[in-house]
């Protein structure tokens, strides 16, 4: 209906234009010719024709006088009002009608052939088929509707962009529909791009015609820039109105997200079930990252693209600095979403990593204080690596450019994590920790320093230099605490306190803890990385060389913990002599 009502007014306005174009010059053409003598002397002319050629020439003067009063009862100025005065009514009825436009039809070529039909009465009224002034006129109401038509695409571009925003599919887009993007990207950047590009293509057509038809009759650089400088505006804002709509979507996601917290029961999972947790947060971890890659998109390969495209319109006006500060202000803008969607994305990764991390410390079937003998690392290690793995996956091929960062960011969390489960639990299920599980634990965590050293940062180094000095610390506690009440000692009676003294064992040291972590390390570490090389890969892909890799590595923390201690005295550790007589350099339990 809107649109067959605009096709109304299309036809309204035509045949407006096209009674003023056939008849205007022609009643201009004939004043002229009028005030000009050429009428009159044609018409005369035409009568001297029709009398008998030995007419009295007395009686033709008598004529052509006669002829000059009736012909010449207007000045031409007059002739002229009367022309502006038509044109004025065209004006009027033009101006009425374009507004009543339908927003909606925006994109059909209504509009654009009315100020067509405009331009080509301007062109026929040029020069002596009508006065200047009506021209002008016409001029006038031709930038005037070109304006107004630019703004509505301008308004139109921006409640499109709102209307697409409305819903999310979240289902990513295929390597070639995004033109072979790192962002796996939705359908709602394309179309976003589609709108800009659809309006901003009729918008750059619009403002050459005018600068090639307008500015032939007077001056319009000033009342142009202002056009221009209205584009500039609508497209940056259009930029920033999708990037606020993009955060909405993220902070939907979070808020609609269950609360873990309310929900959690004794198993750690949402819901009471495993499935229920993996499936709730596994939706929310892809969407968001459908968000990220959006987000990326745009602020990578979109808002260059499209700002290099039509940078032309306003250009003229603008100098190489003003330009790149609106580039500047969009990235600033998106980079500024992008850490706020990333923040959400791996606070959401984070909290598995806890959980996970959790059960690698606590729940492992392990008691720190009494653990078994180190053989490798242990399966709750690689459970809690394979979140990474996962992460690492979905982020190379969601936002493979934040892969670096996104892992950096989680690493260092769980770096962090591991610390903080340490310190709430280090004086109830880690009260103890003997050096058994001293090794276990420093085995396990070089290994993670070495499958994720790409992705560690210098605080993430910092934190593993920190938890390393705490186990060492409780390490060194337990170890003495056990030695100096024995469980299984005989209790001294009287008269045996020599021989209670004798077999007091001698005090453990830091560094000969240290010793036997970096030879655990050192027997174990390479194997256990050639064992699980196919769950590390994603990893160490360009670092894994079987035949080149150094054989236990001297773990960093150990060395900067013993840059601030004494040297190591390796010719007669008072601890290792309690080890049986055995290759593996593990720790056997304490003599009875």
């Amino acid at each position: 209906m809107a649109e067959e009502a605009d096709s109304l007014r299309a036809t309204y306005i035509r045949r407006l234009t096209s009674v003023l174009i056939q008849h205007v010059p022609a009643f201009w053409r004939l004043a002229l010719s009028v005030f000009s003598g050429k009428f009159a002397k044609a018409a005369s002319g035409n009568v001297v024709s029709d009398f008998d050629v030995n007419a009295k020439p007395t009686a033709n003067k008598n004529d052509e006088k006669g002829g000059e009063v009736k012909y010449t009862n207007h000045t031409l100025d007059e002739v002229g009002s009367m022309v502006q005065a038509t044109i004025s009514a065209f004006d009027t009825k033009v101006q009425s009608t374009f507004r009543d436009f339908e927003e909606c039809n925006i994109l059909c070529p209504y509009m654009s052939d009315t100020i067509k039909e405009i331009a080509k009465a301007c062109q026929t009224l040029e020069g002596k088929d009508s006065s200047p002034t009506a021209v002008k006129m016409l001029r006038t109401l031709h930038f005037e509707m070109t304006k107004l038509y630019i703004l509505r695409l301008c308004s139109w571009m921006r409640a499109t962009t709102k209307e697409i925003s409305k819903d999310e599919t979240w289902v990513t887009l295929s390597t070639l529909e995004r033109n072979k993007s790192q962002y796996a990207i939705s359908c709602l950047p394309l179309e976003f791009r589609d709108i800009t590009v659809s309006a901003m293509d009729r918008i750059d057509t619009m403002i050459l015609n005018l600068m090639s038809e307008t500015a032939k009759s007077y001056d319009i650089s000033q009342p142009l820039q202002e056009i221009n400088e209205s584009v500039r505006l609508a497209f940056l804002n259009s930029f920033l109105d999708f990037a606020g709509y993009l955060e909405r979507f993220g902070g939907e996601l979070t808020e609609n997200r269950p609360n873990k917290e309310n929900n959690y029961v004794s198993n750690g999972y949402i819901n009471g079930t495993r499935e229920t947790f993996v499936n709730t947060d596994g939706d929310l971890h892809k969407k968001l990252l459908v968000v990220l890659s959006n987000i990326g998109y745009c602020k990578a390969e979109l808002s260059e693209e499209l700002y290099s495209k039509y940078r032309h319109i306003w250009s003229p006006v603008r100098n190489n600095e003003e330009r790149s500060s609106d580039m500047r202000d969009l990235r600033t803008s998106f980079s500024a979403l992008e850490e706020k969607v990333l923040d959400q994305y791996t606070f959401a990764k984070s909290n598995l990593i806890r959980s996970a991390a959790q059960s690698y410390l606590l729940d492992s079937g392990i008691y720190w204080g009494a653990a078994p003998m180190v053989k490798g690392i242990r399966d709750a290690t690689l459970d809690l690596l394979h979140i990474l793995v996962a992460v690492h996956a979905e982020v190379y091929s969601g936002a493979r450019p934040l892969l670096e960062k996104t892992m950096k960011i989680l690493v260092e969390g769980l770096v962090d994590i591991f610390l903080s489960v340490f310190h709430e639990n280090k004086t109830k299920d880690i009260r103890l920790l003997d050096a058994n599980g001293f090794c276990q634990l420093m085995l396990e965590l070089e290994y993670f320093e070495t499958v994720l050293h790409t992705y560690f940062s210098p605080e993430a180094q910092q934190a593993m230099k920190s938890l390393q000095e705490n186990l060492l610390e409780k390490a060194c506690e337990s170890v003495a605490e056990a030695m100096e009440n024995p469980g299984h000692q005989r209790r001294p009676t009287r008269g045996s306190e020599d021989t209670a003294s004798d077999d007091r064992q001698p005090s453990v040291s830091p560094d000969d803890l240290l010793v036997l972590a970096q030879q655990c390390s050192s027997d174990l570490l390479q194997g256990e990385l050639e064992r699980t090389r196919l769950n590390i890969a994603c990893f160490m892909e360009s670092t894994l060389q079987p035949t080149a890799a150094p054989a236990g590595p001297k773990p960093a923390a150990h060395s900067s913990y013993q840059a601030q201690h004494a040297p190591v005295q390796t010719s007669s550790p008072s601890f290792r002599r309690q080890q049986t007589g055995t290759s593996s350099p593990v720790v056997s339990r304490r003599r009875r």
